[in-house]
């Protein structure tokens, strides 16, 4: 199976930068991308660089709404799954949203991001209500998909709850700055994600000075053996394809050895919040 990941930088102009991001998408199924993934925001500026204000709050809008229905139209004409990110508007709450849009243009579901951060050029708890859906995962017509959005991807039972789900493909868009952490820690997290777990994991990162960060861009997919199979340049739109054998999940060490030698009869005790053991 073939994946696509569209590393784009973004405007303000929300229709300029979602054109861009269809007709990358278009030129993914030409090369024979099933599955089509964004980064975070990928069709706004990243909002949470300053604080909120009402002007920025009213940009989210719903799911189903017009950037779903511009992206569910090109799955269906396409016959891909299209996996984006947005702000999304849901009756008086805010998230960051990525709906699951399946090859016949059907919405299977939408991951709202669970951990929401505040720090310098994140200020995401002025924009964002914490997920209230879990960590699903979704049977596409390309396979078993899930998706870890950003920050989530610091926190390891984001990465267990999708991998104990059944995820063949894991999808993290992103928003990373250029230095934010230290040299391979985007990969470090992600490729120990797949070796525990069993799945491919994809980062798609933004790219690109907006006004007060750079995005890093450096997108890259490694397999259920945390090896890095390709990745993006740094400051660089570009769309990365990446070819999966899906059969490797099967087989790889967390789905032979790692899961089903789990003890979590042992685990509840501490490992929802409480001290733990020793």
């Amino acid at each position: 199976m073939k994946l696509a990941l569209v590393q784009q930088h973004a405007t303000d102009s929300r229709a300029a930068n979602l054109e861009r991001g269809l007709a990358a998408a278009r030129r993914a199924a030409e090369a024979g991308a099933k599955v089509v993934a964004f980064a975070e925001l990928a069709f706004d500026p990243f909002w949470p660089q300053e604080p909120a204000t009402p002007e920025r709050l009213f940009r989210a809008e719903p799911i189903p709404g017009p950037t779903t229905d511009a992206c569910a139209a090109l799955a269906r004409e396409l016959s891909i799954v299209v996996v984006p990110n947005l702000y999304e508007l849901d009756g008086e709450l805010r998230y960051d949203s990525s709906p699951v849009i399946d090859a016949d243009g059907s919405i299977l579901g939408v991951t709202r991001m669970i951990h929401i951060a505040d720090f310098d050029f994140f200020r995401e708890r002025g924009y964002y209500a914490p997920g209230d859906r879990g960590l699903p995962v979704y049977g596409t017509a390309a396979g078993k998909v899930g998706v870890v959005i950003c920050y989530d991807r610091h926190f390891p039972e984001s990465f267990r709850a999708v991998g104990l789900g059944g995820a063949e493909l894991v999808l993290v868009p992103q928003a990373g700055a250029v230095d934010e952490w230290a040299e391979g820690v985007f990969e470090g997290e992600l490729q120990v994600a797949a070796v525990q777990n069993g799945f491919y994991a994809a980062l798609c990162n933004r790219v690109g000075r907006e006004a007060r960060v750079e995005f890093a861009g450096e997108s890259f997919v490694c397999g259920p053996r945390g090896e890095i199979i390709t990745r993006a340049g740094r400051g660089t739109d570009e769309l990365l394809l990446a070819e999966l054998d899906l059969a490797a999940v099967a087989s790889s060490p967390a789905r032979q050895l790692f899961l089903p030698d789990r003890r979590p009869e042992l685990y509840p005790s501490w490992w929802g919040g409480g001290d733990s053991p020793g």
